[in-house]
């Protein structure tokens, strides 16, 4: 086995870890509305939002896979420093989900990810390697990096905006219901959760997807970027068996922590996070469900009782995203460098 081949099995392993800690992390945001709400327990919870996780990547097709694997560029970068360099970026990732899941604040595993290979790449082959997508803007086209950033820029606000409007249309229409419409609004959210799973499933398992495609096409395994059905399956494998798993420290923080959820809260959370990031999929477009489920709870709660929103944790929470993106872009850096001086001959 050659070095190059070496270093692209333990990074699809790595990538596939990456997956399940993107499930680990991100799970909790899926049955956090679910739990403080009462609409479910736990177990069940997991299950209905694993399950649906699970079918997500298989229905959805890869062109937000395509978006991650197409925005650095290493054609005629050696093999192995170029699969070297997505491995750091993965590494990078990975350390930055385990850190925030430590300190129990939801962060965006693709801040992480995309940050790990600009930092990686940039600070080794030349920032002319990443296909900023700025030229192309001007034209009209949204591509690139710039796709990317204003994907997760405008997904929170989109979800607070969501959540916001649906909220106070549907405290209008329910304004005169009995109370006794909880336990169907309860019944309803297994629906929304499921649909906000297969959403999640659709997203964020082809981060996975593209950045395996790109090391198979980095290690001549493949002739052009086509994800194959083996890695469809693995990534979503992967992010589904992260998500049975949880993550009960950020459950805490998005269903206790932002605002005192009920069953309206927690059944238009889930709607407006599902539509945002259905919409994102459908244009290509990476978003975090961990910003937009949090923003999506801070909106309804900013329609109902601004006061009563737990603006700090709010703080928090926007501060992890500002610090995200440069700090794996950093730590991808720090990673890719040494790597790339060994490769070099020193």
């Amino acid at each position: 086995m050659t070095v190059a081949v070496a270093l692209l099995v333990v990074t699809i392993l790595l990538v596939l870890l990456f997956d399940l800690t993107n499930g680990f992390h991100d799970a909790a945001n899926m049955i956090a509305t679910l739990i403080a709400s009462q609409a479910l327990t736990p177990g069940p919870a997991l299950l209905l939002v694993g399950v649906f996780t699970f079918i997500g990547p298989l229905l959805a097709g890869t062109l937000v896979a395509d978006t991650i694997g197409g925005f650095v560029s290493l054609e005629g970068v050696p093999a192995t420093l170029g699969i070297s360099l997505v491995l750091c970026a993965v590494l990078a990732a990975v350390g930055w989900n385990l850190l925030t899941w430590l300190l129990a604040m939801p962060s965006s595993s693709s801040h992480a990810l995309v940050g790990g290979l600009v930092g990686a790449v940039s600070v080794t082959v030349g920032p002319a390697k990443v296909l900023w997508g700025l030229s192309d803007l001007e034209q009209g086209q949204l591509v690139g990096v710039t796709k990317v950033l204003l994907s997760l820029l405008l997904s929170p606000l989109l979800g607070f905006a969501a959540g916001y409007l649906l909220h106070r249309l549907s405290c209008f229409l329910l304004r005169a219901a009995h109370p006794s419409i909880n336990q169907r609004l309860r019944q309803l959210q297994w629906l929304t959760a499921a649909v906000l799973a297969f959403a999640h499933g659709t997203n964020d398992a082809q981060k996975g997807m593209g950045i395996i495609t790109l090391v198979l096409l980095l290690g001549g395994f493949l002739q052009t970027f086509e994800v194959p059905v083996w890695v469809i399956f693995a990534s979503a494998g992967s992010i589904t068996l992260g998500t049975m798993l949880g993550g009960w420290r950020i459950v805490k923080t998005v269903g206790y922590g932002i605002y005192r959820l009920r069953p309206l809260h927690g059944l238009n959370a889930q709607l407006s996070s599902s539509l945002v990031i259905l919409a994102a999929s459908l244009a290509g477009g990476p978003v975090s469900t961990t910003h937009v489920v949090s923003s999506s709870i801070m909106g309804l709660g900013a329609a109902e009782r601004p006061r009563a929103v737990h603006w700090v944790k709010a703080r928090e929470i926007a501060l992890t995203w500002l610090f995200t993106l440069p700090g794996s872009a950093l730590l991808g850096a720090l990673l890719a460098w040494p790597v790339f001086y060994l490769l070099q001959g020193g």
